[in-house]
C-alpha cells in the first residue's frame, strides 16, 4: 500500500495517477488536476482539495471525512459509498457525479452545484 503523509501536491498535474488505496492522510491536492484519476478505496482524510480538479475520478470507498473540496471540479466523478463525513464541499462543481450510498452526515454544503448528481441510499 502507498503512504503518503503531510506532504503537499500544489498545482500538481496528476491527470490519470493510480492512488488506489493509497493512504493520502493530511496530504494537500490544492488547485492539483486528478482529472480520470483513480482514488478509489483511499485515506483521504483530512486531505487539502479545494479548487482541484476531480472531474471523472474515481473515489468508490474513498475515506474523505473532513477533507476540505471547496470549489472543486467534481463533475461526473464517483464517490458511490465514500465517506465525506463533515467534509466541505462548498462551491463544488458535481454535475452528474455519483454520491450513491455516501455518507454526508455533517458535510459543509454552501452553494454546491449538484444538477443531475445521484444521492441515491446517501446519508
Amino acid at each position: 500500500m502507498l503512504l503518503i503523509k503531510f506532504s503537499y501536491f500544489y498545482n500538481a498535474n496528476l491527470e490519470n495517477a493510480n492512488f488506489q488505496n493509497a493512504g493520502l492522510w493530511h496530504v494537500g491536492f490544492a488547485s492539483a488536476n486528478l482529472t480520470n484519476a483513480d482514488l478509489s478505496g483511499a485515506d483521504l482524510n483530512k486531505a487539502l482539495l479545494n479548487n482541484a480538479n476531480l472531474s471523472n475520478a474515481n473515489l468508490q470507498g474513498a475515506d474523505l471525512s473532513g477533507a476540505d473540496l471547496y470549489g472543486a471540479n467534481l463533475e461526473d466523478a464517483n464517490f458511490v459509498g465514500a465517506d465525506l463525513e463533515a467534509a466541505n464541499l462548498s462551491r463544488v462543481k458535481a454535475k452528474g457525479a455519483n454520491f450513491k450510498g455516501a455518507n454526508l452526515k455533517f458535510a459543509t454544503l454552501h452553494t454546491p452545484d449538484f444538477t443531475g448528481a445521484n444521492f441515491e441510499e446517501a446519508d
